[in-house]
């Protein structure tokens, strides 16, 4: 988007001029899903799809927050209001979940004024891609800079998370928001989410390119499902326990999970367990296997991971598989999964670029013959992290 057209949307909307421009990126994840909050390894980048804001101090106490995506008024609440909203005004948690834990710290107090924030986004809410952690980071990184604030980026990062966790209500691992505020341009990060130790990984794909499918269909993440599979997956580990020494599920290779998966007699959580252990292997693999250029080994565990995901995870449904089936049977694509949360979202798939045109038409059509709706397709550019521009 251009800085200039915020700028002037921004001026049209609050009646005078903003002050400054920011933008957070959403991300995608290559490998390692569902396994962050289980303490494994995630392998996600950040796109140059996301969040813009347009900051304009304010002299009293008053937020007021305006959307260019969502059609309606000016959202205004006092600095000092840290109640969970409901229905339509549900989106302005992401917003007011930061501000009230930034104000709790040590410095928080230099958050004394209140503002004006203009929103827009180019990154589609629900598709999978991170948009909730993309505003908590906007609004987080906005904070830092505008009030100058002695906060680091993996703080801001955990802080998102505690939002999501405790101010939404959906008990996600921290991988949305790390991505979104820690990435380097084209580069993927490799981050054990048990110690939260990392490195960079330059994304090289060689003739092939990532291309983001979306559904089209929303997920809603703070459904009863996902939390569901954060609760099977702790019971699970509950009884791993009481044999084994560890924290999470991230810690068992797919060995010592076989020889103690006795210990959790039930179908359904050893099948949620299953995948995070698998999962974690899987990713510590593929990146071993992208470091070494086997791009080949590389698409045949993306493939394994959408297969886990949808058997032992049971979080795919019928919109992901058709696109993640679909993009399997097309000329020059090494390999296709669903990422996210799942029920819905968004799929990747890593294609020849010479074939690209003709995988998004081919793709498009099977899913549209059986779902009865357009997919959409992305070209994923990866970027740096949450930044004022």
């Amino acid at each position: 988007m251009n800085k200039d057209e915020l700028l002037k949307d921004y001026q049209e909307v609050f009646g005078e001029s903003g002050k400054d421009v920011f933008f957070s990126p959403g991300r995608i994840n290559v490998i390692g899903e569902h396994t962050d909050y289980n303490g494994g390894h995630v392998f996600p980048a950040a796109i140059s799809l996301g969040v813009y804001g347009v900051y304009g101090p304010r002299d009293e106490k008053k937020v007021r927050l305006y959307s260019g995506n969502v059609d309606g008024e000016i959202v205004e609440f006092d600095l000092d209001d840290d109640s969970v909203e409901k229905d339509k005004r549900f989106w302005t948690n992401y917003f007011k979940g930061m501000i009230t834990y930034l104000r709790q710290r040590e410095d928080g107090e230099k958050i004394n004024h209140g503002f004006n924030l203009y929103i827009k986004a180019d990154l589609p809410s629900g598709s999978g891609l991170s948009s909730s952690a993309a505003i908590e980071m906007l609004m987080g990184m906005i904070l830092k800079d505008e009030f100058d604030l002695d906060v680091d980026r993996l703080t801001l990062a955990r802080l998102g998370q505690k939002t999501e966790n405790e101010f939404v209500g959906l008990n996600s691992g921290i991988m949305d928001q790390f991505a979104c505020i820690i990435s380097k341009k084209d580069s993927a990060i490799f981050l054990d989410c048990n110690t939260m130790e990392y490195e960079y990984k330059p994304l090289k794909l060689g003739d092939y390119e990532i291309i983001i499918m979306s559904t089209n269909k929303e997920h809603t993440l703070a459904a009863s499902a996902y939390n569901d599979r954060v609760s099977e997956c702790h019971k699970a580990l509950e009884k791993l326990q009481t044999k084994l020494d560890i924290k999470a599920l991230g810690e068992l290779d797919d060995s010592t999970f076989d020889e103690y998966s006795y210990l959790i007699n039930d179908e359904t959580e050893l099948k949620r367990a299953r995948h995070a252990v698998s999962e974690n292997g899987r990713t510590i693999r593929a990146t071993k296997a992208m470091e070494d250029n086997d791009l080949e080994k590389l698409g045949r565990l993306i493939d394994a991971s959408h297969i886990s995901l949808h058997y032992d995870y049971e979080v795919t449904g019928k919109e992901l598989d058709t696109l993640a089936e679909a993009a399997w049977k097309q000329d020059g694509v090494l390999g296709a999964r669903m990422i996210g949360g799942g029920f819905g979202g968004s799929a990747i798939a890593i294609v020849k670029k010479n074939e690209a045109e003709n995988f998004k038409k081919n793709v498009g059509k099977i899913y549209r013959d059986a779902i009865g709706y357009d997919a959409s397709f992305y070209d994923a550019e990866i970027v740096d992290g949450t930044k004022r521009i």
